[in-house]
């Protein structure tokens, strides 16, 4: 098997993977914070042996330590936003609205990094934004009973605003391994976690457990490691396609889980962001400092 096809194979299956999670979150019927806290706890259990077996821990700046402990507080928020968000409005609406991250991140380059963003780019996000417009307008009758549905559509679009805060960190991470990075997150995860999750009652049930096992160990550890294996197999493009999987398996899910009928408009709305931002992962971009190389769309 080619290593490309590889990559691609492993792509898929952590866009799979992770396209489950808010039906899972849902059915799980655990508080947010507890289940995060867990994610966190499992998390790095599967990781740390992974990265110790492959010689990933070891001693960092600390300029470096600081800038993924910042990405790590970036993390936890945006999975508390994203998850609130799934309470609020349907599965598929949160997933696509926060799919506005890469454009996010297109400004944080150009504020921070020195990209230029092109036209074709302006274009790409001009269509994303009519999307989230039209979702943003939708009925609110979509949205799970007695919730909010403006309030979601906001949480989903904070956690997308943290999410491309804690990618920028990451971007300036050069050289050090993601995987040690994510374990980094995951701890200080715990750490953010734990004076809230503690505080509750202690998890007494085996679905409880086998919850925060299953968010830690496949959704957290399995679904980063293949994720950043594929990462490391696969040209820059091939990878932004493909983490489009994400958001349609999302989609597909919401659909036949929780027969969530987004209406016309919605659908196209939806369809307008993940075009959008599919433009702008397979965009080159021109660089004002054409030796700065730091920055890629992964």
């Amino acid at each position: 098997m080619s290593k490309t096809l590889t990559g691609a194979l492993e792509m898929t299956a952590a866009m799979a993977i992770s396209g489950t999670i808010g039906w899972f979150v849902v059915r799980s019927g655990q508080t947010v914070v507890n289940l995060l806290f867990w994610r966190c706890v499992f998390g790095a259990v599967g990781l740390l042996p992974f990265c110790l077996a492959f010689g990933y821990v070891r001693r960092m700046p600390k300029r470096d330590f600081a800038l993924a402990a910042g990405g790590a507080l970036a993390i936890a928020f945006n999975w508390v936003l994203i998850f609130e968000a799934f309470s609020h409005v349907p599965i598929s609406v949160a997933t696509a609205v926060y799919n506005t991250q890469p454009f996010m991140l297109l400004a944080f380059g150009a504020a921070f990094l020195g990209e230029r963003i092109t036209t074709a780019r302006l274009a790409w996000l001009s269509l994303a934004f009519c999307g989230v417009v039209m979702i943003a307008n939708g009925k609110p009758s979509l949205a799970a009973a007695g919730s909010d549905y403006s309030l979601g559509i906001l949480m989903s679009i904070g956690a997308a605003f943290l999410y491309a805060l804690a990618a920028l960190t990451t971007k300036k991470l050069d050289g050090t391994p993601p995987q040690l990075i994510t374990l980094i997150h995951v701890c200080v995860g715990a750490v953010v976690f734990a004076p809230w999750a503690l505080r509750a009652e202690f998890p007494a049930t085996g679905s409880a457990w086998s919850s925060f096992a299953a968010m830690g160990f496949i959704y957290t550890a399995l679904v980063f490691i293949l994720l950043y294996s594929a990462i490391q197999k696969l040209p820059t493009a091939m990878t932004g396609a493909l983490s489009f999987i994400y958001p349609i398996v999302a989609m597909i899910t919401d659909f036949i889980a929780f027969d969530q009928r987004l209406s016309a408009a919605q659908w196209t709305g939806a369809a307008a962001i993940l075009v959008g931002a599919l433009g702008v992962q397979l965009q080159g971009t021109d660089k004002l400092n054409p030796n700065n190389d730091r920055y890629h769309d992964d």
